[in-house]
């Protein structure tokens, strides 16, 4: 591995990163980049080189300042002190117009796109072709339609927007900065929303624009996907670039160290990119789940729930309808009982969403029954789901889960209000101060001033807010849909500890998770959907990637209900 120390004592001047790609004539290289937005340091001192036809993996925790970097080399934002250089050229407070013109294009974590357009319309608004002075849209659809042949993108150009899965959506954003000529892609954790074989294709579009000479940034927490990717590696740790290294020279143990600045233990380990990594040292307690027992057992062998003869949360015969199918859910049985962690695998898009949303009560269930500690609670509000012992962790934190212009003390307590309130019915604020307080401390929140509108967090950030909510309420069943999207190695072993806790004291969860290696590591047991139904249901023992890929992927042969 090559490493650099990055940040030379006072007086000394910087290295030269020897053998890194900066004696080549990089694509881009920002030097001595600093950002603050008011008593916020985003960016401290940060440096970025990236050569010419190459893909390039940009890591760190969260709040460590990788979007900033990239929405400063986008244009999105000007630096307060530092210098920014593409193609040789120094565009130093550049803007999102130049580099879109100068062929830099982002594509950003939560999409940029509108929902009642098509797929063509999307792709070419602001740069429309016209015929006779009016929007030639059969054009614009050959255009793009050519566009995602060419780039293996596949996506129909007519499509509306609304009616695509969230993998297909961010093809039409890659798509989208493709077709104003982007050579440089920086994409900000593009495979949080994509399901295995998304991910391959988007792999195979990075390597057909490498091959062509066209250069990417890749932000990820997930450290397979840097090894699996990327061509070289820059770690940033609060605000800093601490660490620039070829990514055959290195390992998923070694990026996770230089992530989070310190070892790592194996207590606790889970498997990633291959390795074993543990959590951080002192890793904060969740003080209102019981600590692990000292026989805990590891992910790869989950405690064998009690025997109950109630379950904690039963579904019968359920079954869903949404805006793209008749039966997005069709006649689903399950049970989890208290103790225990159920995983739900599946390809994005085959009811997991129109599932869990059912359960919640965010969706009307068109048959079946939903029982919580054997009460019926089918017809009942999500106000009245909570209060019977019911929590939820949202797919999409930022529509489900948040309120972005609220604070982050605010967005605490949502949905728990009346839990914070005198006997006048007035908002305690000194309580809901309190809560905050605690809560930052406890899931390591960053930046720590509650009174921070949540928007000005990190997409990581945001997603423990909202598990900081949902875990700490007092709750029988845990409804977790893609509780680590987005979030980065060090939060994603405290996050899985936490669920882990919960189970040790008798919580029962429902795991639903695009990442098929969290869903192996965590449950007892695991059921895939495919076309809405509940293809198998597997006890951990008898679960393994290959398995549940041939069930996911309908190459079982096997899809009937299953209780």
């Amino acid at each position: 591995m090559i490493t650099e120390p990055l940040h030379a004592p006072d007086g000394a001047s910087e290295p030269e990163p020897e053998g890194t790609g900066a004696e080549l004539s990089p694509a881009v290289r920002l030097t001595g980049i600093r950002k603050r937005f008011g008593a916020v340091v985003a960016i401290a001192d940060a440096s970025l080189d990236v050569a010419r036809g190459e893909i390039h993996a940009l890591v760190g925790e969260n709040g460590a300042g990788k979007s900033t970097l990239m929405h400063i080399l986008a244009g999105v934002l000007a630096p307060d002190a530092g210098t920014v250089s593409v193609n040789g050229a120094d565009v130093t407070g550049w803007t999102a117009a130049d580099a879109i013109a100068a062929g830099v294009g982002m594509v950003y974590q939560h999409f940029m796109l509108v929902p009642p357009l098509t797929v063509a319309e999307n792709v070419v608004l602001g740069l429309e072709p016209k015929r006779f002075g009016m929007y030639d849209g059969s054009r614009a659809e050959q255009e793009v339609g050519e566009l995602a042949r060419r780039t293996g993108l596949r996506v129909s150009p007519n499509a509306l927007l609304s009616s695509l899965s969230v993998g297909e959506a961010q093809r039409v954003e890659i798509l989208k900065v493709l077709y104003r000529g982007a050579r440089l892609l920086v994409l900000d954790e593009p495979t949080a929303v994509l399901s295995p074989p998304e991910v391959d294709e988007l792999w195979s579009v990075l390597r057909g624009l490498r091959a062509e000479g066209g250069t990417a940034v890749v932000i990820t927490h997930r450290l397979d996907e840097v090894m699996a990717i990327s061509d070289r590696v820059t770690v940033m740790r609060g605000g800093r670039t601490v660490a620039r290294m070829r990514t055959a020279d290195t390992s998923p143990a070694e990026l996770a160290r230089a992530m989070v600045g310190r070892e790592v233990t194996l207590a606790g380990a889970v498997a990633i990119g291959g390795e074993v990594l543990g959590e951080e040292r002192g890793s904060p307690p969740n003080s209102n789940i019981p600590p692990h027992p000292t026989a805990a057992p590891t992910e790869t062998t989950p405690a064998q729930p009690p025997q109950r003869t109630a379950p904690a949360l039963e579904i019968r015969n359920l079954s869903v309808s949404s805006s793209r199918r008749e039966r997005a859910v069709d006649s689903i049985s399950l049970s989890i009982a208290p103790g225990e962690i159920v995983g739900i695998a599946g390809v994005e898009g085959n009811g997991q969403t129109e599932l869990v949303h059912a359960i919640a009560g965010l969706a009307p269930a068109i048959a079946g029954t939903i029982l919580l500690d054997g009460r019926d609670v089918t017809i009942l509000s999500v106000r009245e789901r909570a209060e019977a012992g019911l929590s939820h962790i949202p797919e999409d934190r930022q529509t489900r889960g948040l309120i972005l212009d609220f604070s982050v003390a605010d967005n605490l307590v949502l949905g728990l209000q009346h839990h914070y309130t005198s006997a006048s019915g007035v908002l305690d604020s000194a309580r809901i101060a309190a809560n905050a307080v605690e809560s930052i401390r406890h899931f390591d929140i960053r930046p720590t001033d509650p009174n921070l509108p949540v928007r000005a967090l990190s997409g990581g950030n945001q997603q423990k807010v909202v598990i900081a909510r949902e875990m700490g309420r007092d709750f029988r069943v845990l409804l977790a849909a893609q509780p680590t999207r987005g979030v980065d190695v060090g939060a994603i072993e405290f996050i899985h500890e936490q669920l882990r806790n919960a189970r040790a004291s008798g919580l029962a969860i429902l795991l639903v998770s695009a990442d098929l290696n969290e869903v192996l590591a965590l449950s007892d047991r695991i059921g895939v959907l495919y076309g809405g139904r509940l293809a198998v249901m597997l006890d951990r023992a008898d679960a393994s990637a290959e398995v549940l890929g041939q069930y996911m992927t309908g190459a079982s042969g096997v899809h009937e209900a299953v209780s």
